[in-house]
């Protein structure tokens, strides 16, 4: 089935670059929509770690209702859930507890906001599926962010633990990665309270650690890039975080994959915001000892336009907005750069309002 997969839309975020609220990107999407017989929104279709969901939601939702009119009733659409947008999922995985699988099929009910969603899709056809979910033979997609679990800081940018050499394959539940992100959020609430020299001072470098992962997390905010756009360090952002995807993102999503025992030829995923393989690009294919031969990988990129990683960028570009991948019968699955005919001018999205 020719499956179109895209994630990290992002919609509504509070930065204002999510790039589907742009004429000119919404087209190039709904263009390739118009070719495939299935959509998988792979996690962060919209901004809900906020303090005002609601408002971001009421951005995203004329787009999700634009992408659902797109899709006719006998096309589907299958969301995964990822980190920012998990309140979507979130009470229900935790509900579950060990009945939680990797390629979990979630009823209708699971939680308001996710029937919320899926009523926007509508006219399409719709499933959920929960933290991954299988496309084809030997082809696994989950939105990526249990890979944090296996970095320091636990953040997509983060550098491997020890851990990430050692562990034992199908040695871990997917409610194990669920508690946890729980236990972190709520400890992040509670932290964010603290004052930052106490907690430099109990613990030096996972405070000073945990600070460089965080500006890098609100890197996009409108009044933090453009220092650093200035003095051109966005190509240098980009190297470093391509340096980082390979030695440490890409062998980490392997480990999650493996203690979850999931058997597959191609993982896809999400989360990085860092699309590839890009053009004649090898990828490390990690493999366990005794394996014969490793996971490939392919990332979806993102739809957001970051400053921070394309400024004075052109096409095609890693982190260039745009980003899918294109599965079809008999040919591995194909990386795509939907939006690299438009240059910056064109995807940079009007500014909002900081609600």
């Amino acid at each position: 089935m020719r499956t179109l997969v895209i994630s990290d839309l992002h919609l509504g975020n509070r930065a204002g670059n999510d790039v589907l609220q742009v004429p000119a990107a919404r087209a190039r999407l709904f263009d390739a929509l118009d070719d495939v017989e299935r959509l998988v929104l792979l996690g962060d279709t919209m901004e809900l770690i906020t303090r005002h969901p609601q408002r971001l939601a009421a951005r995203a939702e004329p787009v999700i209702r634009a992408i659902g009119l797109r899709l006719v009733p006998d096309r589907e659409v299958i969301v995964v859930p990822g980190n920012h947008d998990a309140p979507l999922i979130r009470a229900w995985a935790l509900a579950q507890g060990p009945r939680l699988q990797p390629s979990t099929v979630v009823g209708p009910g699971a939680t308001p906001s996710l029937d919320r969603l899926l009523s926007w899709l509508a006219p399409a056809r719709t499933r959920v599926s929960y933290p991954g979910v299988w496309l084809g033979e030997g082809v696994w997609a989950t939105h990526g962010h249990y890979l944090d679990r296996h970095l320091l800081p636990e953040s997509a940018f983060g550098i491997p633990r020890g851990l990430l050499r050692r562990a034992v394959p199908g040695t871990a539940l997917p409610i194990e990665y669920e508690r946890r992100r729980h236990r972190r959020s709520r400890g992040r609430r509670s932290a964010a309270r603290d004052w930052f020299g106490t907690r430099l001072m109990a613990r030096p470098v996972g405070t000073l650690l945990e600070g460089a992962a965080e500006l890098l997390r609100t890197a996009t905010m409108p009044h933090v890039p453009q220092l650093m756009m200035d003095g051109g360090l966005a190509p240098v952002t980009a190297r470093l975080l391509d340096t980082q995807m390979r030695r440490a993102s890409i062998p980490a999503m392997a480990l999650v994959v493996r203690r979850l025992g999931v058997r597959a030829d191609w993982v896809l995923f999400g989360h990085v915001h860092r699309r590839g393989p890009v053009g004649d690009e090898r990828w490390p294919a990690p493999r366990a000892a005794g394996e014969a031969g490793g996971i490939r990988f392919a990332n979806t990129g993102s739809w957001v336009f970051d400053p921070l990683l394309v400024d004075r960028a052109t096409p095609p570009h890693p982190y260039w907005p745009g980003g899918a991948v294109l599965l079809e019968d008999g040919r591995p699955p194909r990386s795509l750069g939907l939006l690299d005919d438009l240059d910056g001018d064109d995807l940079r999205p009007p500014r909002v309002a900081d609600n």
